[in-house]
């Protein structure tokens, strides 16, 4: 089991110095098997090993993207977090998001694994966290959020020729509630209010939604505090204690 969960992580531990001080953040060489721009690194946090992993870009879901389009793809993701929440030398997970969206499905499978895990997990959000990227935001043990950055929330939409209208207006409503009842129960946002951010017809032209600030998320109680990468990488310090 040992090495069959190192075929994700193989690393080394850099050569410290006795007298250094623990507050220094490391650096750990990093290598996969799988795609070298997967956007993932592992370092060591005070003698700690965090995963780094990056949601960017649009989550792929099951059919593939035009090429000019930077994606994510969840079937890269989903098997890293297991391979996380397996090693017992990866001490937790720190999620880098700037994403516009992308697939509900795949999101919300990548948010459901995040949620579940056990070891001390943490999100920040650098750009933006747009459509469902917000349940992925939420989905760990606590969120960050820099002032700089900025969530779209919206209701589910669908693109393209539409067949069977009643049905299909039936299927958005129930994907609808599934994002809905996601995002309440990993943050502090109520349904009420998450339901009149998405149906907000003032702010959008050509949509309904609402965009937030990193302030603005934090005061709606969608992320927990504002904060960047040294904070991030406090929390998960601070939960791995």
């Amino acid at each position: 089991m040992y090495n069959e969960l190192y075929k994700y992580f193989a690393f080394t531990t850099p050569e410290t110095n006795e007298d250094e001080s623990n507050d220094s953040v490391e650096a750990a060489a990093f290598s996969d098997n799988g795609d070298e721009n997967d956007g993932s690194v592992t370092i060591c946090h005070n003698g700690k090993y965090i995963h780094c992993l990056t949601i960017i870009g649009q989550v792929e879901g099951h059919y593939n993207l035009p090429q000019n389009t930077k994606v994510t793809k969840y079937e890269h993701i989903i098997p890293r977090l297991v391979a996380v929440e397996e090693n017992d030398d990866i001490s937790g997970l720190l999620l880098i998001l700037n994403t516009v969206g992308g697939d509900i499905e795949a999101g919300l499978a990548i948010a459901e694994l995040v949620s579940s895990m056990s070891k001390p997990t943490v999100t920040l959000v650098l750009g933006g966290s747009h459509s469902i990227g917000i349940p992925l935001a939420v989905s760990a043990k606590h969120s960050f959020i820099v002032p700089t950055a900025s969530m779209t929330v919206h209701p589910v939409r669908m693109n393209g020729l539409i067949i069977g209208v009643p049905q299909s207006l039936l299927y958005l409503k129930k994907m609808e509630e599934r994002v809905l009842e996601f995002v309440t129960r990993n943050s502090e946002i109520t349904e009420k209010r998450f339901k009149e951010l998405m149906l907000n017809n003032e702010q959008l032209v050509t949509d309904f939604g609402t965009v937030l600030s990193g302030k603005e998320a934090v005061e709606e109680k969608l992320i927990d505090e504002i904060g960047g990468l040294s904070d991030a990488l406090a929390y998960i310090d601070k939960l791995c204690k």
